[in-house]
């Protein structure tokens, strides 16, 4: 994909097509914004040619770092003027890549929007700008015993901007919910530069609920600028539970039964072996290295709350197979259990030159069933994976290991993904749980839904964003890339991907 990109823009008369584009974008934003926040050679924009999905690189045209709402507003309306894509990033961090630029666009980095409005411990509530770091909003309000609950493991980096475009999760999340259940209000500026809101301060908002429709809409709806999002007290004890298991498949059973039992963890995750491996070796956070599997759960709340449901996950999971359970004794363990869990995706870099982290979300009852099909994969595509899962939802992050210098190896790794994320549809899940489509899944998106369902969801898009400017290209495919899909056949290995379109 990259070669075929390069190639094109290595032509003389497209290159100077875009030096020409390039020109007349700069001149326009020249007077809107300092010459400071205008970045336009290549060595000042190639740090933002891709998010965390790094196989898909793209130089954009012109990069901005407004400093001010008037700013941004203005942006948008140069672009929509000139009929100018614009894509809108925050921290990078996502990896779908959702925040890849247009290479005849405008990329709007959010990064300087970094201030934390206020903190009201009395409605339990923040009002922070769209670049406040995820881990910052907990930061700020631990000292009123408040903090916020969606806990990504990119939550030191990843900015609540690109929280509420991916509707990210986090190890917390079964218990706490999503961003969409942590959020209140949503204020940014559409591709016209129109201001726009979504909810509000109350339990509820007059007229259409629109705020399920802002969060995950991946940045192709509005620019968010500004995030009111729910606080909650911070529990007075949490314990988590490492539980082993000798199969993989006993460890899926396992948290079916928790769940069946009615009861809810605070945090209910699965690793396999392999993975148990990596991250033990690099954080040393004391699991059982013996084990097929482990679990991971944690219950928190009211010191009787927690004793008590301690006491009845552990029943559960050694009825259903636990060969061996560790509680966490104090504070500093129960850290050092989750240290692993947080730091899978790096764990997983120090034992491969590059991986592939696939998103999608099955029903919890499937889960053995979806890990012996990744098993039979790796098999079929010649490369590792290893697993890591929001098991509680069912909500799947298994790592292809592979080369990305080695074209055959990244061609491999890209159909292992496709094939993992079509077995999730058809085991009754879907493409994506929190990392969003981006371009990576647009493939992905026609297996799952018809051309009906796809010209639905783009007649949203354009009723917020008529020119199809804002992101263009990613999350919704073309009625074309569908028929084009729909010619190759997964798992007889013979998948290929046509070429990312340009605009």
């Amino acid at each position: 994909m990259n070669a075929i990109r390069e190639g094109w823009l290595a032509d003389p008369q497209a290159k100077e097509l875009r030096d020409a584009r390039r020109a007349e974008v700069v001149a326009a934003l020249e007077g809107l914004l300092p010459q400071t926040a205008i970045l336009s050679r290549r060595e000042d924009t190639q740090p933002f040619e891709c998010d965390g999905l790094t196989a898909y690189r793209t130089q954009p045209l012109v990069v901005v770092l407004p400093e001010t709402e008037a700013q941004v507003v203005s942006v948008l309306k140069a672009g929509q003027a000139l009929s100018i894509p614009v894509v809108a990033r925050g921290a990078g961090t996502g990896l779908s890549g959702g925040a890849l630029p247009h290479d005849m666009g405008v990329l709007l980095s959010l990064a300087r929007f970094n201030r934390i409005v206020r903190v009201d411990p009395v409605s339990c509530t923040a009002v922070v700008q769209c670049g406040v770091r995820n881990a910052a909003i907990s930061e700020a309000a631990a000292p009123y015993g408040l903090y916020y609950a969606p806990d990504p493991s990119s939550q030191i980096a990843c900015t609540i901007g690109g929280n509420v475009a991916e509707n990210s999760g986090g190890v917390h999340c079964l218990k706490y919910g999503l961003t969409l259940q942590n959020v209140l209000k949503v204020r940014g500026f559409t591709i016209l530069g129109e201001p726009v809101e979504f909810g509000s301060d109350s339990l509820d908002a007059p007229g259409l609920d629109l705020m399920s429709v802002v969060v995950g809409s991946e940045g192709m709806l509005a620019v968010t600028l500004e995030v009111t999002v729910r606080l909650i007290p911070k529990p007075a004890l949490a314990r988590c539970i490492v539980a082993s298991f000798d199969t993989v498949e006993a460890a899926g059973g396992a948290v079916a039964s928790v769940i069946a039992a009615g009861i809810v963890p605070a945090g209910l995750e699965l690793m396999d072996k392999p993975m148990t491996a990596a991250v033990e070796d690099f954080v040393h956070a004391g699991y059982d290295l013996d084990a097929a599997a482990i679990l991971l759960c944690e219950s928190d709340g009211t010191a009787e709350e927690v004793e008590e449901e301690v006491a009845r996950m552990s029943a559960v999971l050694t009825a259903s197979g636990a060969t061996r359970l560790e509680v966490s004794q104090d504070e500093a363990q129960r850290l050092r259990f989750w240290s692993g869990r947080k730091n899978a995706f790096p764990a997983t870099g120090r034992i491969s030159p590059d991986y592939r982290c696939m998103d999608s979300t099955i029903p919890r009852k499937r889960l053995a069933e979806i890990l012996g099909a990744i098993a039979d994969m790796e098999s079929r595509y010649g490369l590792r994976c290893v697993n890591v899962f929001h098991a509680g939802d069912g909500n799947l992050h298994p790592l292809i290991l592979f080369d990305a210098n080695d074209a055959d190896q990244l061609q491999r790794a890209e159909r292992f993904g496709a094939d993992i994320l079509e077995t999730s549809v058809a085991l009754g899940g879907t493409v994506t749980g929190e990392h969003g489509v981006g371009v990576e899944k647009l493939n992905s998106m026609c297996v799952q839904f018809s051309a009906a369902e796809r010209e639905q969801m783009m007649a949203l898009k354009r009723a917020f964003d008529p020119y199809e400017l804002l992101n263009p290209g990613k999350v919704i495919p073309t009625l074309h890339r569908c028929a084009e899909y729909g010619k190759m056949t997964v798992r007889r290995g013979m998948l290929s991907f046509p070429e990312l379109p340009r605009f």
